[in-house]
């Protein structure tokens, strides 16, 4: 990588005295800094509380004495007058000691002088902020479509080197698989297909999913997104014509031929309405749809009690997806997450402007194709800097399902419980339904089954309307409140059916 490899040279070049790399990617940053060492002719020392400070390039050499602690290795520095460049594995989290602390600082102070530079790598790990200005961090980047093909690639040959191990996918299902590579580091990659490799001796479609499940594993480890499987097939949605017609027209915005059409990828929609009408339903054909990993945001994981934490946890929520790109970010309910940012700051000491001030930053600002969907049920809530236009592609209004469109949720619902539509009067229901939402019909078709089976019966048209009439929708008691939505919407958004 001759861009990376650039990169930390002028670091070195540019006088900064440490660099942070925060990476799982260790082995290959530590290689990166040893190779951009050597072809600037200085050596190489790395330090580990394992092993101590020893040389490693341009020949190995055995452990400096007095230097397996960090305050040892840090004061061997100091003294060591020679241009080096050394890393030091895991060092952030023992940076808390004042001790530590002030020998970086005095380090710093004196490496700024010459080209003897630190790179602290790290997977985690805070650096104390009196050391901010003394430091830089670098990203380091995980591999793009082109290195992962080259990673792919490399270890197919090195693991079918002495053997006929084939490739059984066709051009389609391997740019999906390593599409599904995008987001993991250099090693991850390696796993992945030498599990696919040495299961069954050759790359199938069966192959492709298995990135997946460690980037399940990586988002669970955030605490703050969830993964959730797109299905197979596309979810059956009843209604919502405009809203599926503006999703089919830029289905294939995010391939390389709309990029030089000079098409951008589409950033992202709010839908707006009344509680059960399909919003949700919606991220996941979104998902679906466009063949896309679908990541939900849990908004109650994002708040901690720690000063900075929230924010930190919302930094590596979009970082997180920002990797797995192109995806789906899903932020159910959005103003449950940010609805205080319209309130003074005296209301959470002003966190949630903080928190509201982050998600348009990213909005505007995010390069990477990740298409939020948010949904929203109480448009009072909402801040209005995040509904002006402009903010989202696209503002869609959900409105309560007409009597084609509840005609076609009954026949969803009863086909999707091995029931056949025709041996209902689906008309009867849909007129009897007046007012009910799509999840209150679903749950009419429900409380019937249970009726029905109580019974010893079969299912029937009459079943239904009686769980129909025992029914009072959502829509009678918040009559007013679906007025001053609807109100609001008639010439601010478009309507999705």
């Amino acid at each position: 990588m001759p861009d990376l490899l650039d990169d930390l040279k002028r670091l070195i070049r540019t006088r900064h005295a440490i660099v942070t790399i925060q990476t799982l990617d260790e082995a290959f940053a530590a290689c990166q800094v040893h190779q951009a060492g050597l072809e600037m002719g200085l050596a190489v020392l790395e330090w580990s509380v394992s092993d101590g400070l020893h040389h490693t390039a341009p020949t190995p050499g055995e452990i400096i004495p007095a230097t397996k602690t960090l305050v040892g290795a840090l004061k061997f520095i100091r003294n060591n007058e020679a241009t080096n460049v050394y890393i030091f594995k895991d060092a952030l989290r023992y940076i808390k000691d004042a001790v530590v602390e002030r020998l970086l600082r005095d380090v710093a102070q004196t490496f700024a002088q010459d080209n003897r530079t630190i790179f602290l790598i790290d997977p985690g790990g805070e650096l104390p902020w009196p050391l901010h200005p003394l430091t830089v961090s670098y990203d380091l980047p995980l591999p793009d479509e082109q290195e992962i093909y080259k990673l792919v690639k490399t270890n197919f040959q090195e693991l079918t080197e002495f053997s006929d191990r084939v490739v059984e996918m066709t051009e389609v299902q391997f740019s999906q698989f390593l599409a599904n590579l995008r987001g993991l580091t250099r090693m991850e990659i390696y796993q992945v297909v030498a599990e696919a490799i040495l299961g069954d001796g050759k790359l199938s479609p069966d192959d492709i999913t298995k990135a997946i499940e460690i980037k399940r594993q990586r988002l669970h480890q955030t605490g703050v997104l969830d993964y959730i499987p797109s299905p197979q097939a596309i979810p059956s949605v009843g209604g919502m014509k405009n809203l599926r017609r503006w999703l089919d027209r830029r289905s294939r915005a995010f391939t390389a031929k709309a990029r030089n059409f000079g098409l951008e990828a589409p950033h992202g929609i709010l839908i707006l309405g009344m509680q059960g009408c399909g919003k949700s339903l919606m991220a996941r054909f979104v998902a679906a749809a466009w063949k896309m990993p679908l990541l939900r945001m849990d908004v109650g994981s994002l708040y901690d009690k720690y000063i900075g934490e929230s924010e930190r946890h919302l930094r590596r929520a979009f970082k997180v997806a920002s990797v797995l790109a192109p995806c789906v970010l899903w932020i159910d309910e959005i103003e449950k997450a940010f609805a205080s940012a319209s309130a003074g700051p005296e209301s959470d000491g002003g966190l949630s402007k903080r928190m509201f001030g982050q998600l348009l930053t990213w909005m505007q600002d995010h390069p990477e194709p990740v298409f939020l969907v948010a949904t929203a049920n109480d448009i009072a809530a909402l801040p209005p800097e995040l509904v002006r236009k402009g903010r989202f592609d696209e503002i869609f209004f959900v409105d309560l399902p007409d009597s084609d469109t509840r005609k076609t949720i009954f026949e969803i619902h009863l086909a999707g419980r091995n029931r056949d539509p025709q041996a209902f009067d689906t008309a009867a229901l849909a007129d009897t339904s007046d007012g009910f939402s799509g999840s209150e019909i679903e749950q009419a078709v429900m409380g019937a089954m249970y009726a029905a089976f109580s019974d010893d019966q079969e299912l029937a048209t009459e079943h239904i309307l009686t769980e129909l009439a025992q029914t009072q929708p959502l829509s009678v008691f918040m009559a007013e409140k679906i007025d001053s939505l609807r109100d609001w919407a008639l010439s601010r958004c478009v309507r999705a059916d």
